[in-house]
């Protein structure tokens, strides 16, 4: 239940709930949430715990430098932390940040590791029970598997055949195409978790964890149906901020874990994550035809720069060049 955000005591004076409250009352992702508050804290940590308002631009110069230099982070990590700290000055302190001139990490362009549709295809057929479902989903829908892992039945819909993505990445919306392939599975699916649902009712529980205090707009609505997840857990838990037993969705690491085995199994020697699926969805796209902006929807791209990654991975070879041993 790691993504449920935690509570926060809106009258402490302490600085991390009231960093935690000013960044809910922003509207911004749990997931933001938990990241900008990794680096701030990382940032204090690194200053000797000395408080960001004693601190400058001379501060933020010298740990962006160190994570570059020392750490030899990314150029997406950096920019991640720099996020963070312009966050905490301009917006939570209101203190405007001096012209920086910390050292930038160095830029590597790194091409997405991708299947072809018969190594995703084996690595599937590899898998077992639900996650090999969520790899089909992954494959067949573009999604990334956190969201797949937050399905909720309303968001199935058979009769558009589409999947509404509701909780995406940077707190946005999205619908992707259903694959006609999947329809039975994702109905035997659901009709398995309305069992588990019936069961967990009959025991007095049968609640779901809904964001944005839709519980308290909607009073049945966190013991309704169509709001639970596609794919729950093994067993109910307790949340940890109301203390209200819950059945919250499947945990991301037991499906990384499946993908990893089926891999080795496979015998497949690419370095291939549960994201490799959602890498070869988009290639098979550009591979048969679809425009980027039509791909760049499906994935919930905001910037169709960040799609055209996938152009380079299309030209087999190097840039499509043909080999020389291939003229004979």
């Amino acid at each position: 239940m790691d993504d449920i955000p935690v509570s926060i005591d809106a009258r402490s004076t302490k600085f991390t709930p009231q960093l935690r409250l000013f960044i809910r009352k922003k509207g911004l992702a749990y997931s933001t949430e938990k990241t900008y508050l990794h680096w701030i804290l990382y940032y204090i940590r690194f200053h000797k715990m000395q408080h960001p308002k004693d601190m400058d631009s001379s501060h933020v110069d010298e740990f962006l430098s160190y994570l570059a230099i020392e750490r030899n982070v990314s150029p997406g990590t950096q920019r991640t932390a720099l996020n963070a700290l312009v966050f905490l000055y301009k917006q939570f302190l209101n203190i405007q940040l001096e012209e920086l001139q910390f050292s930038y990490a160095k830029i590597s362009k790194i091409i997405p590791v991708v299947l072809s549709h018969q190594e995703a295809i084996t690595i599937i057929e590899n898998m077992v029970d639900k996650s090999q479902l969520i790899a089909k989903i992954m494959y067949g829908s573009g999604l990334r598997l956190i969201e797949c892992c937050r399905l909720r039945i309303q968001d199935i819909d058979f009769s558009m055949e589409q999947i509404i993505v509701r909780e995406a990445k940077g707190n946005k919306q999205r619908t992707t195409v259903l694959p006609v392939s999947l329809v039975g599975l994702l109905k035997i699916q659901i009709s398995n978790t309305n069992k588990i649902h019936d069961f967990d009712i009959s025991r007095g529980y049968g609640k779901v964890y809904l964001p944005y205090a839709l519980a308290r707009k909607y009073k049945s609505a966190e013991s309704d149906f169509k709001w639970q997840y596609v794919f729950p857990a093994s067993d109910v838990s307790v949340d940890p901020r109301d203390r209200t037993i819950r059945r919250h969705h499947i945990h991301e690491s037991w499906v990384q874990k499946n993908v990893r085995r089926a891999v080795v199994k496979s015998r497949i020697m690419k370095k291939a994550s549960s994201h490799t699926f959602r890498h070869s969805f988009a290639t098979r796209l550009l591979e048969n035809g679809y425009d980027l902006r039509t791909i760049q929807e499906l994935l919930g791209h905001s910037d169709v720069k960040t799609t055209e990654i996938y152009t380079h991975v299309i030209k087999k070879g190097g840039h499509g060049v043909k080999s020389p041993m291939d003229f004979l």
